[in-house]
């Protein structure tokens, strides 16, 4: 009799591994398989905004709570937290308002919004306008409601410009045409900003032009010109005002005065590593009881990491990151040129601005005084990244995939209750001789020109009337003898 051999069995570690394995195939597959439906990208900006609100509300009423109570006015520990719910509900309308107004329509607007922000800015220089944490930079409306006109100018720059160099699309690579009109509007609002002064609306003012003429394709050279004026200016700027000249060197030498100028970051920095990896519970942060000057705007941050600890700050990081990822999707989905550069620039805008939060907590950056998006406590910035947020959800809608399902499947649940109307395909504008609007493809610079040839080699080339080559009376003949 002959034996049967038996296999040998699998090992658990090889059997542990194959399920893994499985699991994790299982999974990706059905990632894909979800990222590939056509609203997508809208349900993710949905997401994205609904989790980073709900966070904020959280965070500000457990960093307000101490800040709030004030025994002679008589407020109680929950004045800032009603405060930043009016403004969230007040966000949450701007951000259906964004939504649901068709982007054809907003394109028409963008240069009577562009006027209103730089006048706006003018005005606020004068009497009407107030002066708040060392700058005049603020519309007080009643006492209670104030306003910053800088942060809708950063969306009139990015909607405008967008619109600007799509019409000049085809002689972009001239760099009049490319510069003109859209730094010069750039560099006038950097003025008057800072004017007030506000250094931290000026750089997200810089983020925008960068992002707009990243995103139509300018030079890299062009980028590094810019980049060396920008750093050049700073360091004017920070020697002929005291107060910058202080964040610059507490930033260099953060021990040299450590209950001065320092004082706010080196407490930010003891709040982070207080929280550990778990953190001391929320609302358990003892940062908020006066030691951390502003925890619940600009240092928002550093109270996630002492209560809710490195988790927590990952967490805030991995859904920042995921609207950095969702917001160039559509952006690159997107074959409206306009759509493009608007949704690709407002995107790196709001990343920008959490990156420069997040880094002058942790100490990697000097104090700008720029807010964390959607969770740091504020009026005008809330309500303006809801805009933002507003405007990139519908232009995840006119994702091509988007606009045939919703034409053809319906509206769907969501859009059924808000009554989202349709997008409408996007069409490209009819070429017309001498003009310089945009085409259908992505917002790049037309290729240069090629010289004609000089006169001789025309004249060459050129064949005399009512002769043949030799080629084509050869051919002639063939076919008569055929």
């Amino acid at each position: 009799m002959t034996a049967v051999e038996q296999e040998p069995q699998a090992s658990p570690e090889r059997r542990r591994r194959v399920r893994a394995e499985r699991g994790f195939t299982a999974f990706r597959t059905a990632l894909t398989a979800w990222l590939s439906r056509p609203l997508a990208s809208f349900h993710l900006v949905l997401a994205l905004t609904g989790l980073l609100g709900v966070i904020g509300v959280v965070m500000v009423l457990s960093a307000s709570s101490v800040a709030s109570v004030d025994p002679k006015t008589g407020a109680g520990a929950y004045g800032l937290f009603k405060k930043h719910v009016i403004f969230v509900i007040i966000g949450s309308i701007v951000f259906l308002i964004g939504l649901r107004v068709p982007l054809k329509r907003i394109r028409q607007f963008v240069s009577m919004a562009m006027l209103g922000s730089v006048l706006l800015l003018v005005l606020v220089l004068t009497p009407l306008g107030s002066k708040h944490f060392g700058s005049q930079g603020w519309f007080d409306i009643g006492g209670f409601v104030s306003f910053q006109p800088v942060e809708f100018a950063k969306v009139a720059l990015a909607l405008w410009g967008a619109h600007i160099l799509v019409m000049k699309y085809n002689v972009l690579n001239q760099w009049r045409h490319l510069m003109v009109p859209v730094v010069p509007a750039a560099l006038l609002m950097f003025a008057l900003v800072m004017a007030q002064p506000d250094l931290g609306g000026t750089i997200t003012l810089a983020v925008v032009l960068f992002a707009l003429l990243w995103f139509a394709g300018a030079p890299k050279r062009l980028f590094g010109v810019i980049f060396a004026g920008g750093i050049a200016g700073a360091i004017v700027l920070a020697l002929i005002s005291s107060y910058r000249l202080d964040r610059v060197l507490s930033f260099l030498s953060p021990d040299a005065d450590t209950k001065g100028s320092s004082y706010q970051a080196l407490q930010a920095k003891y709040a982070l590593a207080d929280g550990g990896l778990f953190g001391r519970g929320l609302g358990q942060g003892p940062s908020k009881y006066n030691y951390l000057p502003n925890v619940h705007n600009d240092f928002i941050f550093a109270l996630i990491g002492e209560e809710l600890g490195f988790i927590g700050c990952a967490v805030v990081l991995s859904l920042f990151a995921g609207l950095a990822i969702v917001g160039l999707r559509i952006a690159t989905r997107n074959i409206d040129p306009w759509i493009r550069i608007v949704a690709g620039t407002l995107t790196v805008f709001l990343v920008a601005q959490a990156a420069i939060n997040i880094g002058y907590v942790v100490g990697l950056l000097p104090v700008t005084g720029v807010t964390l998006p959607l969770i740091s406590a504020g009026g005008t910035s809330l309500v303006v990244t809801m805009l933002i947020l507003g405007i990139l959800a519908n232009a995840a809608r006119h994702e091509p995939e988007a606009v045939a399902a919703l034409r053809s499947q319906g509206p769907g649940k969501f859009g059924r209750l808000l009554r989202i109307p349709a997008p409408d395909p996007y069409r490209p504008p009819a070429k017309r001789k001498g003009s310089v609007r945009a085409t259908g493809k992505a917002a790049r610079p037309a290729a240069r020109v090629a010289r004609p040839a000089p006169a001789q080699e025309r004249r060459r080339s050129v064949r005399e009337p009512g002769r043949r080559s030799t080629a084509t009376r050869g051919q002639v003949k063939r076919r008569g003898r055929k």
